[in-house]
């Protein structure tokens, strides 16, 4: 009888264990080259930049280097909001069929700018920061601090998910849309400073 309840108290154990499946050594490098990549890319766009170009705008409609900046400030707070959001639910590996897009297609998805989107209100740049040297210091203490997230969590991120207009995405994916989005508004600066009338100083 004794050996017989030993596979059953097994059984109930198991029943009532969440297996959660933690990020390899591999998706962790990855995200934080990509993090750090973009990261490096939009101080090294912004460097040097005078007022006047940081402020130039080529219609009144568009945003300015400045504002940009800020947008990507901002999105940095709010999607990972949006990640501690998904981190809220249990993981839930029946779901895993509803994420369709490759961590390639997000990646290659986000930053490309032929699909032009209106940004929602909560990321439009409305001068929350005060300046602009303010905004770039959020910036590089949020995107150091995500890193430092990527590189020590023991969360399970592939099975957590969110909604996003184009589908279902896991928690680890939101990282990379993340980083995207900072390379999709660098293209969009350096779109800026390609126009005509940009000061040469």
């Amino acid at each position: 009888m004794k050996n017989l309840m030993l596979p059953i108290f097994a059984l109930l154990i198991m029943g009532f264990t969440t297996t959660e499946q933690q990020l390899t050594q591999a998706e962790r490098d990855f995200a934080v080259e990509e993090m750090t990549k973009t990261y490096d890319h939009l101080l090294k766009t912004i460097k040097g930049l005078s007022e006047a170009q940081l402020n130039f705008k080529s219609s009144p409609e568009s945003w300015s280097i400045a504002e940009c900046t800020e947008h990507i400030t901002i999105s940095e707070n709010n999607i990972f909001g949006m990640l501690q959001g998904a981190l809220a639910n249990e993981p839930d590996p029946s779901k895993r069929s509803e994420v369709k897009m490759t961590d390639a297609q997000i990646l290659q998805m986000i930053p490309d700018r032929s699909q032009k989107v209106k940004t929602a209100k909560p990321f439009e740049p409305t001068g929350q920061f005060g300046s602009h040297k303010v905004t770039v210091k959020e910036f590089k203490a949020k995107r150091k601090s995500n890193i430092k997230f990527v590189k020590s969590t023991e969360e399970d991120l592939r099975n957590r998910y969110t909604e996003l207009p184009f589908g279902t995405i896991d928690a680890y994916q939101i990282l990379l849309f993340m980083s995207a989005h900072t390379d999709r508004h660098i293209s969009q600066i350096k779109e800026v400073m390609a126009h005509a009338d940009f000061p040469k100083k």
